[in-house]
């Protein structure tokens, strides 16, 4: 069977919505074993799919520390890593005019939420596992007015070819995932001009679904791609190609 994670033991950060819980039920779905940890209350969430679930806060340092101490001495190894929880950014704001606040949480968790998941997670991890974060197609391509939160994913981006490197002599991958327009409860509050950007700055003319960014991540958590480490994949329905038929038509018609 391809992909499959029979046997599989699994942690996803933010895993009680959006991409990770999509992630966590198709991993249980190949045989995984899954832990999901968020900050918001995930338990119902995660016995209805058959996972556990823990209580974490990504952003602070200890809490992280101590979850993969704690799975460690209870002999909990990980064969994934899934450094997924993030928080998403108030567009439309120049640089000049942007929250110093919202800027720093949004570093807290995007950035320094995988920094922790990277310094204190491969100790948790077998040698031969998958780490996988969660980048963004912000990370690469210019969005006006979104300077914070690309430069958040920007720095996941960096994280992960660094750690790809240095955790290469125990055969543990690291590899983001980075996607665009997504359907999340996460940008609810988003959704109209995300289903607008989706029509018209995608080829694929509509925004991803979780479930479509999962299934990369379940590829490169599985042994069929033990030869990829250090990349980064966009999930972006060929967004980062440049322009669409319909922006050039804006653009003409304008």
């Amino acid at each position: 069977m391809y992909f499959c994670l029979e046997n599989k033991y699994a942690l996803i950060t933010g895993g009680a919505s959006g991409i990770g819980l999509a992630t966590a039920k198709r991993f249980i779905s190949a045989g995984a074993r899954v832990i999901i940890a968020d900050k918001c209350d995930g338990s119902a969430m995660a016995a209805a799919v058959g996972a556990e679930f823990v209580r974490l806060d990504v952003a602070d340092s200890a809490a992280v520390r101590d979850l993969f101490d704690q799975l460690v001495a209870n002999g909990q190894w990980l064969d994934i890593l899934i450094n997924n929880a993030g928080l998403s950014g108030k567009d439309n704001v120049s640089l000049v005019d942007s929250d110093e606040a919202l800027t720093q949480q949004l570093f807290a968790v995007n950035a320094m939420g995988v920094y922790y998941g990277l310094k204190f997670g491969p100790r948790a991890v077998r040698d031969g596992g998958s780490i996988i974060n969660t980048a963004s197609l912000a990370a690469s391509y210019v969005y006006p007015d979104s300077g914070p939160y690309s430069a958040s994913k920007a720095a996941v981006v960096n994280f992960t070819t660094m750690a790809a490197a240095e955790l290469a002599d125990r055969q543990i991958r690291v590899n983001a995932v980075a996607p665009s327009f997504v359907r999340t409860p996460m940008t609810d509050s988003e959704m109209a001009i995300f289903e607008k950007f989706g029509k018209k700055a995608t080829h694929a003319l509509r925004i991803a679904e979780p479930e479509e960014v999962s299934a990369v991540f379940h590829f490169l958590a599985s042994d069929d791609a033990s030869y990829i480490n250090g990349q980064v994949i966009n999930v972006d329905g060929g967004m980062g190609l440049g322009f669409t038929r319909a922006m050039a038509t804006l653009v003409a018609e304008s």
